[in-house]
């Protein structure tokens, strides 16, 4: 480094080889990924994502908790105005699948337990933020309109149907355009149809 270089804050470090090792899942998915090749775009030695993260686990679930984080914040501020529990429901549907497409690289790692520590205490901790969300949602539904309603089979359900919404979406075009199956629409536009199809059944 030179004389005239600025070192580099750890902070500062930490965002930057997070944002380096999202770009290269970015571009080449998960199996792409290397510390290495995460220094190399970071501009730093070989050995400093280790450094800092222990190994590329511990970098990559970095990444996944940064996904959860992102996800409560984006929930928390699309149902802050709305109080009945079923319009909540849409509108947390809406920003799960639209927060998993403005950031792939996250979506595609965060539930990868061959690559992020799911025991990870943060891992956890930002994962139930973002869970607890939809789970008191629902809840809500279940003393509103069906006080048989199973929450907790309920919640996996409800986030089962997004998360596979997320992966399956490009299968899904191609299917459509094989013919099987009228104008698919965008993706946020699905999951506001799945969430209204669940809803029917959710609250009887």
């Amino acid at each position: 480094m030179s004389a005239s270089a600025k070192p580099y804050h750890r902070g500062d470090l930490d965002r930057t080889l997070k944002d380096a090792a999202v770009g290269l899942i970015s571009e080449l998915g998960p199996a792409g990924f290397s510390l290495r090749e995460v220094a190399r775009r970071a501009g730093v030695s070989h050995a400093a994502p280790a450094h800092h993260f222990g190994d590329s686990r511990g970098l990559l679930t970095a990444i996944a908790v940064e996904a959860f984080e992102t996800l409560d914040r984006a929930i928390t501020a699309a149902i802050a105005d709305c109080a009945d529990p079923r319009e909540r429901f849409v509108i947390m549907s809406r920003v799960y699948v639209r927060t998993g497409i403005n950031y792939p690289a996250h979506a595609a790692i965060v539930f990868r337990a061959d690559l992020v520590d799911c025991d990870d205490p943060r891992y956890q901790h930002a994962g139930l933020l973002a869970y607890g969300h939809l789970e008191s949602v629902l809840a809500g539904i279940r003393d509103l309109a069906n006080p048989a309603l199973d929450v907790v089979n309920a919640t996996r359900l409800a986030w089962s149907a997004m998360q596979g919404l997320l992966t399956l979406y490009p299968n899904m075009e191609r299917m459509n355009n094989l013919g099987r199956g009228s104008n698919l629409g965008e993706p946020e536009q699905i999951a506001e149809q799945f969430a209204t199809l669940l809803l029917s059944g959710l609250s009887r």
